[in-house]
């Protein structure tokens, strides 16, 4: 399969990094595996390219981790999105992320509005109805914190930079 998208990504600090992942385990443990792309940091998704703007993203990447220092960011709630087939963790916007988002804008319009969210799983709607309760026993509403910019090319998943916030 060739690479189609480019993706550029706000990592969660450690800590949060930590909470997620046990999240993850415990559904991991339950017998849950899903479908998402494994070995990358949690994120949240802020904007995506065609192949063609990688010089280009890394350099707005850039320019985004010098204006920008690291901020905090509430993460309220879990969710699904329509069909069924991706559990999320939600974090609140707020000034900061939705400055954040703009940043990352290259002229591209998105063919749907954003919803800032950090995967937990993807599978069939059958199956994420099942791991639900599994993620309500140990979620718990806390507040992260956005520390770097990740860019990767999917599919193969090829990271291609990461950038901690320092403005």
């Amino acid at each position: 399969m060739a690479e189609e998208i480019l993706v550029l990504m706000a990592e969660w600090d450690d800590e949060t990094q930590r909470i997620l992942s046990g999240w993850y385990d415990d559904l991991t443990l339950a017998g849950f595996a899903g479908k998402q792309t494994m070995g990358l940091p949690h994120h949240i998704s802020m904007s995506s390219y065609t192949l063609d703007k990688e010089v280009e993203a890394v350099e707005l990447m850039k320019n985004i981790a010098d204006r920008f220092a690291p901020f905090e960011v509430h993460i309220s709630h879990i969710g699904m999105f329509a069909g069924g087939s991706i559990l999320f963790a939600g974090p609140e916007r707020n000034p900061d992320l939705d400055r954040l988002h703009e940043a990352c804008d290259l002229g591209v319009v998105q063919e749907h509005p954003w919803t800032p969210h950090t995967t937990i799983l993807i599978d069939e709607p059958d199956v994420i109805h099942r791991a639900l309760p599994v993620v309500v026993k140990s979620f718990h509403p806390l507040v992260g914190k956005i520390t770097k910019l990740h860019l990767c090319a999917f599919w193969p998943t090829r990271e291609i930079a990461t950038i901690d916030l320092k403005g």
